[in-house]
């Protein structure tokens, strides 16, 4: 494993204090519930270790990966409207918890529109990271850049930075992918491709999960 440049030490150290205000953006058990149904099902079957987790937001909780990715085991640990910071809250119980081989990490979206910066939603990345290595040192982390979308449109350049500043992140680490998908859902004037977004504007049609699983899966299947 590639370490760190001396760019992903000098965002660390340069956000430290705006990353722990960032951690607290939603309320401390705003998910709680959520996170309890998890252990609930998982007390009354228990998935097996070592397999791949998805972690995210709805874009997550909404994919249908027995459908998409048949013969692999994915726990799908995707809830509601959250943001990077509470993945990073939940770590323990909604990926460490399960010793996966592989994460897949969906969110920044809500972070963004929230009203955190480019340079937040990247820190908070970099947190998450830090706090599953702690646990698991060998783990992959796939990173799904945030999707340009017709809702979220008019923010789109601060999704894209915060892609740029976590793709820098990744780029020096050779356990953690950076997975683009901005320019395949674009469509010939270089703006969203309506046929990929059910009528919200925001969340994925069939269309637009099969995009998105084609570009993920070599990454998946890989050993």
């Amino acid at each position: 494993m590639r370490s760190r440049t001396a760019f992903a030490v000098a965002l660390s150290i340069a956000g430290l204090l705006l990353a722990a205000a960032a951690a607290a953006a939603q309320p401390a058990g705003v998910w709680e519930p959520a996170i309890a149904e998890f252990e609930a099902r998982d007390r009354l079957s228990p998935p097996p270790s070592g397999q791949i987790v998805f972690a995210g937001s709805s874009s997550i909780r909404l994919w249908d990966v027995e459908r998409y990715f048949p013969g692999l085991t994915i726990i799908n640990r995707g809830f509601g409207g959250s943001q990077l910071s509470d993945l990073v809250r939940y770590a323990d119980r909604i990926v460490i918890a399960y010793k996966p081989r592989i994460v897949v990490v969906y969110a920044g979206d809500n972070d963004i529109y929230g009203g955190a910066t480019s340079e937040q939603v990247a820190i908070r990345f970099e947190q998450f990271v830090r706090t599953v290595r702690a646990a698991l040192p060998e783990v992959r982390i796939i990173f799904i850049g945030i999707k340009p979308s017709l809702q979220r449109w008019a923010v789109v350049e601060r999704m894209r930075l915060a892609n740029g500043l976590i793709r820098g992140f990744a780029g020096h680490d050779d356990n953690i992918a950076f997975v683009d998908v901005d320019q395949a859902m674009l469509g010939w004037e270089e703006t969203p491709r309506p046929e990929l977004f059910v009528p919200d504007g925001l969340h994925l049609t069939a269309h637009g999960y099969e995009l998105w699983s084609a570009l993920l899966r070599p990454l998946l299947n890989a050993r």
